[in-house]
């Protein structure tokens, strides 16, 4: 059997620069082989080299393209993720229904996607240790409460944690771990210098790297004491 096949297999669907880059490092180094998937993939390919991932184009609101992708996955799917979010900022009177909709399909119908993809196809995997594998989904402190001008987001995050909510209810007795995981405030990007750090309000931002690793954290878990959720927040950010 290839070696590919026999290394436990991490989906991390809507991957990039930041978070996800992050987490597919942290996957890497614990010897989990790597699949990536986002529409674009064009900036993936020195993370791909990196990391030895494989790179899938796709649309994560196309439930044929998830199911399929995730049905042809070698060996055992262990740890899949679900990042992409969108959100169109105005007052409510004057949101775009169509785009409205869109954005609400990004971010919870495709989480939707991947959570069934993925809970299927570890059901039918032998239980290893205490598990059948473990589904991660990346909130935001909009699934817990509604910001003004941000109503398209708050309805996404808000089902997205609902979801895995009960899908945890369902799962966690069948030997399958899930959680949804708030990052409440701004996390660090040297592509953003308009969101700066200054000495004066130093780790005002959350490090992605310090993120990854208690998603790393998530995976490791004790069957015993398995978190459903966990919230992670600067330690200056106000809540």
């Amino acid at each position: 059997m290839p070696e590919l096949a026999l290394s436990p297999q991490a989906l991390i669907i809507g991957a990039g620069a930041g978070l996800s880059a992050s987490f597919a490092r942290a996957l890497a180094k614990d010897g989990y082989h790597l699949h990536l998937a986002a529409r674009n993939i064009s900036d993936l390919d020195q993370l791909s080299s990196e990391t030895g991932a494989v790179l899938h184009q796709l649309d994560g609101t196309d439930a044929t393209e998830v199911a399929a992708l995730v049905e042809r996955l070698p060996g055992e799917l262990r740890v899949a993720c679900y990042n992409p979010s969108a959100r169109q900022r105005g007052p409510i009177t004057e949101l775009d229904p169509e785009t409205v909709r869109k954005e609400v399909e990004v971010t919870s119908f495709g989480a939707f996607l991947l959570g069934q993809a993925a809970a299927r196809r570890m059901l039918t995997q032998q239980m290893r240790g205490n598990r059948r594998g473990t589904i991660l989904f990346t909130g935001a402190s909009a699934g817990v409460k509604g910001f003004p001008l941000s109503a398209p987001f708050a309805m996404g995050k808000f089902a997205q944690r609902g979801l895995a909510q009960s899908m945890a209810r369902e799962l966690h007795p069948k030997g399958i771990h899930v959680a949804w995981i708030n990052i409440d405030g701004g996390i660090r990007n040297a592509s953003r210098p308009e969101r700066v750090e200054t000495a004066e309000n130093p780790d005002s931002m959350l490090d992605p790297d310090a993120i990854a690793q208690e998603y790393m954290h998530l995976i490791r878990q004790d069957r015993s004491a398995w978190s459903d959720e966990l919230t992670l927040r600067p330690w200056v950010e106000r809540f």
